[in-house]
């Protein structure tokens, strides 16, 4: 049960994260917008590190560092996707792909899917078809590169749970340090080396700060909530968060989705809580 809360926790801050990010990369250039949420991030794991403890090992600074070149990825990539938009498709197909990955590592470990997982697993594959081809005004459909994006950016936020999980059990919240640190320092060398190409236009500084508090919350929620829990299980539950996400994006953007994408979205749903009861 306590895992289960705490992967339930980290859905909701990643959801209400991606949305804010995908905001603020509205209003300028996504490496203006990780250059403010990565380092908020950090700062407040480093305010962490008394509270929870941290221990340095080999393991925790490879694995950490491994998970903050794989969050540099995912920041940019997910910020970009949902900058495109729109926001309600493109984050659950994002979410289904960055559940698959981690329940093939789990199994790979030893893990086992139940009747409902593998019900659960194709049926995702289908709801990722459904919520990607949605017919009506171009608004409301992805385009190619929106949907390539959102497909990496489930890959990299995969590879990110999967390394924080590969992390000593004892390490407090070092992996959650590094990582952070990794990826501030990626970003912002590739801001520097890119500078020129970033426009003119200012970041959204409090709402990519908020989005970088937001995330550094969900990182370590999920790290709290694998350690107590299957990796299979966990990274699913905590896939739920484009609910947050196509909430808000419905009620402050006024965002529409037509029928088949509903049935796409709900099928995503039923597909996440299949995995979930493994």
């Amino acid at each position: 049960m306590i895992a289960l809360l705490l992967a339930l926790g980290s859905s909701l801050a990643y959801g209400c994260a991606d949305f804010l990010g995908g905001l603020g990369a509205r209003k300028a250039h996504v490496l203006r917008t990780v250059m403010v949420a990565a380092p908020a991030s950090l700062a407040v794991e480093l305010l962490l590190w008394p509270v929870l403890g941290a221990s340095f090992s080999p393991a925790a600074l490879g694995w950490g560092a491994a998970s903050g070149v794989a969050s540099a990825a995912a920041f940019a990539l997910l910020y970009k996707t949902l900058a495109i938009g729109p926001m309600n498709v493109l984050s659950p197909v994002t979410a289904l792909v960055s559940a698959a990955l981690p329940v093939a590592v789990g199994l790979l470990q030893g893990e086992h899917l139940g009747m409902a997982g593998l019900l659960g697993l194709p049926l995702a594959l289908v709801a990722v078809v459904l919520v990607s081809a949605g017919h009506g005004t171009g608004s409301s459909r992805p385009s190619r590169t929106a949907l390539l994006l959102a497909l990496g950016a489930g890959a990299a936020i995969a590879l990110q749970l999967i390394f924080l999980h590969q992390a000593p059990s004892d390490s407090g919240v070092a992996p959650l340090i590094i990582g952070r640190a990794v990826s501030s320092a990626v970003t912002l060398t590739a801001a520097g080396l890119l500078h020129r190409r970033l426009g003119p236009e200012r970041p959204a500084y409090a709402l990519s700060a908020a989005a970088g508090v937001l995330d550094s919350l969900a990182n370590l929620l999920f790290l709290l909530a694998a350690r107590s829990g299957d990796l299979t299980v966990v990274a699913v539950i905590t896939a739920l968060y484009p609910a947050g996400t196509v909430l808000l994006a419905r009620s402050v953007l006024a965002e529409r989705i037509h029928k088949g994408q509903v049935v796409g979205l709900g099928a995503a749903a039923v597909a996440v809580s299949l995995l979930a009861l493994t």
